[in-house]
């Protein structure tokens, strides 16, 4: 079994690209669903103990956690050492149910894939890019975005260059999206058709 880790910086279309694979039937992990599957679950408790007060309702109220969190990085540390584990147990579950279930290929969608060593677990990867002015404007149409945020966010991302250059599969968004399902279609075809390992 192929694991291809899917990435690209705010704005590129990284989620739209992934629901293209799922629609060719390939097994797509999501790592921001499972954040938020787990601030409803399995992460209440201990983030709770953690940061007294962020949660509403028996779920994780992400802005006051936001509130908490953001700026201050031995606070950052702690949360990402609570629920980190947690996503890996959620991916790892979802490894081996494809596994189980023969799939040939899956697809980890990991937004910060280089930045946190993702790539080091998966057989290769894909990054989504688009041209600057492209990203730019998605992003800045989004609600409540700023030039500023903009510029916080993509300050915690590696340079959609570097990504480009580590990837083995760019898949480029900026011909629009019916251009991108040929590609995503292409990958499929390259490391789920005949002859390609399973494992």
């Amino acid at each position: 079994m192929w694991v291809l880790g899917l990435t690209g910086s705010i704005g590129m279309g990284k989620s739209a690209t992934a629901r293209m694979f799922r629609a060719l039937g390939v097994p797509v992990h999501d790592a921001d669903a499972a954040v938020h599957a787990l601030y409803r679950g399995a992460a209440v408790g201990p983030v709770e103990a953690e940061f007294p007060g962020v949660t509403r309702d028996g779920a994780i109220d992400r802005a006051a956690l936001g509130a908490r969190v953001l700026g201050d990085a031995a606070a950052m540390k702690r949360l990402e050492a609570i629920v980190h584990p947690l996503v890996r147990a959620a991916e790892t579950e979802f490894l081996s149910q494809a596994r189980a279930s023969g799939a040939r290929l899956v697809v980890l969608d990991i937004p910060l894939l280089f930045e946190t060593g993702g790539d080091g677990r998966v057989d290769a990867v894909a990054v989504v890019s688009a041209p600057k002015a492209v990203q730019r404007e998605r992003v800045l149409a989004r609600e409540g975005m700023t030039d500023e945020k903009f510029a916080t966010i993509l300050a915690k991302q590696m340079p959609d260059a570097e990504k480009r250059r580590r990837a083995h599969f760019v898949i480029d968004t900026g011909r629009g999206f019916a251009a991108a399902s040929h590609q995503v279609e292409g990958i499929v075809r390259a490391l789920s058709g005949p002859g390609r390992r399973q494992g």
